[in-house]
């Protein structure tokens, strides 16, 4: 893979939580890289040390060692400006939806605050047209979602706005931690071709950060297999699926009862 067709990647990339011999080594020197316009999935159970890659790579947390490439520039120590200007490119939806809200905004707002990384370029009514829009393409009518506050929405409800923002912003490289873990069956198929949509439409490279092999089979071109804190395996996935190497990955092959697309509405 030539330099050009990466947008991000990690160089012997290590995070360790305490000191001393209670120090827990949650990545341990993973190097990884993603091309363009790539829909690829972080695949590990829970304590894998999945999300905190995925944290990392959004500069939520500092790495302990090793360092972060995104389009070629070092973005590991960033702060200030040049963080918001790479969050305006790299952006997340989380598993817990609930986080990410500030629980005294309505869902207007937290819709229009995310224009503060565009520095701006749009007008009012552009504005709200847009979070309208963004709202509609994840199954919500604005006049009866915008003014609710987080506590009055359910889980998916919550996850969905979440994804409504992803929409909003169009990131060059989204990662999504379980994002369809709290929405209903009915939803998460039209949930997750719409998150794909975004590669299609805007470019938009996507991680997907998951435990389900299922799903990482059904959205992804490339599997990376994570285990106590190492990329174990990686590859096409549908090579892995058929010919899976690592101990590991043909364990997560065992919990999964179906690889097909009526996975989605179980």
């Amino acid at each position: 893979m030539s330099s050009n067709d990466e947008i991000i990647k990690t160089e012997n990339l290590t995070k360790v939580f305490g000191s001393g011999k209670k120090a827990i080594k949650a990545v341990d020197d993973v190097s990884i890289s993603i091309k363009k316009k790539e829909v690829i999935s972080l695949v590990g159970q829970s304590g894998s040390g999945k999300t905190t890659l995925a944290r990392m790579l959004l500069r939520l947390l500092k790495p302990t060692a090793g360092k972060i490439i995104f389009e070629g520039q070092d973005v590991t120590n960033i702060e200030g400006k040049e963080k918001k200007a790479y969050w305006r490119k790299v952006q997340a939806i989380f598993q817990d939806p609930y986080a990410s809200f500030n629980i005294f905004s309505p869902v207007k707002k937290v819709l229009l605050d995310a224009f503060k990384l565009f520095d701006n370029k749009f007008t009012k009514e552009e504005k709200w047209r847009m979070v309208c829009e963004s709202l509609e393409a994840v199954n919500f009518r604005p006049d009866e979602v915008a003014d609710k506050f987080p506590f009055e929405l359910s889980g998916g409800q919550r996850q969905r706005v979440m994804i409504a923002r992803a929409h909003l912003i169009k990131p060059e490289l989204l990662i999504a931690d379980e994002p369809t873990s709290m929405i209903d069956a009915n939803l998460r198929s039209g949930i997750l071709e719409l998150l794909l949509d975004l590669r299609d439409t805007e470019g938009t490279t996507i991680m997907f950060v998951t435990h389900d092999l299922g799903l990482a089979y059904y959205v992804s071109e490339r599997l990376l297999i994570m285990h106590e804190g190492k990329i174990v395996e990686e590859g096409e996935a549908d090579k892995i699926i058929s010919e899976p190497d690592h101990p590991y990955t043909k364990q997560l092959m065992a919990d999964v009862p179906k690889l097909s697309e009526e996975w989605l509405l179980e």
